[in-house]
């Protein structure tokens, strides 16, 4: 396979609020090692990614680096910058440093990735990586396998959408990088945002369409209590199967 200039943005600037614990839930450890240790192992370990832009929070720069980048000796983390008060604050953040790090090219890509999803893998950074180099944006999901109502604003079901239509959506989110940093671009410049993921920023922004592709039912976002225990299981599942 061609190797292009891949470039991973993993997000570690939230709070955690719903976790209602101490510790940010990117910190927390499992088997002895924290939340984001598992998510920048997977980046680390591709094939596919070249560097890793790792975004936390503000004043948290000095110990990413040295209790998390240095201690476990993850060498594609070419930058760690603060994040913003928003997620597409934290995002900008991370495409700014893309572009210190990198001259422009047309066969360049930025991954984006909650740093919170620790269960991403070389599969999924594959599929969406062929993925994005033919429709030049796409989103990792799964079909829903729940039916899904779309209600009013009292409450009341007003359209049950066909299930093979509806799929709940996953980071990585992948795109060209000279196409997402144009999109961000373009959003910094509005008064009124209102966006929840990187895929919406190219929807609004560029009106260009974005692909979905496989990602995994076991790529969970760790935000609550309960999503802990999950990640609990599916880590000694992994561990297990080796």
């Amino acid at each position: 396979m061609h190797k292009d200039n891949c470039t991973a943005i993993v997000l570690s600037a939230g709070q955690g609020k719903r976790m209602k614990t101490a510790v940010q839930k990117q910190y927390i450890e499992l088997e002895g090692k924290p939340v984001i240790y598992y998510t920048l192992k997977a980046f680390q370990d591709s094939g596919i990614i070249g560097d890793i832009v790792l975004v936390v929070g503000k004043g948290q720069e000095k110990f990413a680096r040295e209790e998390i980048a240095d201690k476990y000796h993850f060498t594609k983390v070419s930058a760690i910058v603060a994040g913003g008060a928003q997620r597409y604050d934290s995002v900008w953040q991370g495409l700014k440093a893309v572009q210190r790090l990198n001259a422009p090219s047309q066969s360049s890509y930025v991954f984006i990735h909650d740093g919170a999803r620790m269960f991403v893998d070389e599969g999924i950074i594959r599929r969406g990586y062929e993925t994005v180099r033919r429709y030049r944006a796409c989103v990792a999901g799964m079909p829903s396998k729940d039916t899904v109502k779309i209600v009013d604003d009292d409450g009341f079901a007003v359209q049950t959408p066909k299930r093979k239509y509806v799929w709940a959506v996953q980071t990585p989110q992948i795109f060209e990088t000279s196409l997402i940093t144009k999109a961000y671009f373009r959003l910094m410049q509005e008064q009124d945002i209102d966006v929840t993921d990187d895929a919406m920023v190219v929807e609004q922004m560029l009106h260009l369409p974005v692909r979905l592709f496989e990602g995994s039912y076991e790529n969970i976002k760790i935000t609550t209590p309960e999503d802990l225990e999950i990640a609990k299981e599916f880590l000694k599942k992994r561990q297990e199967s080796g």
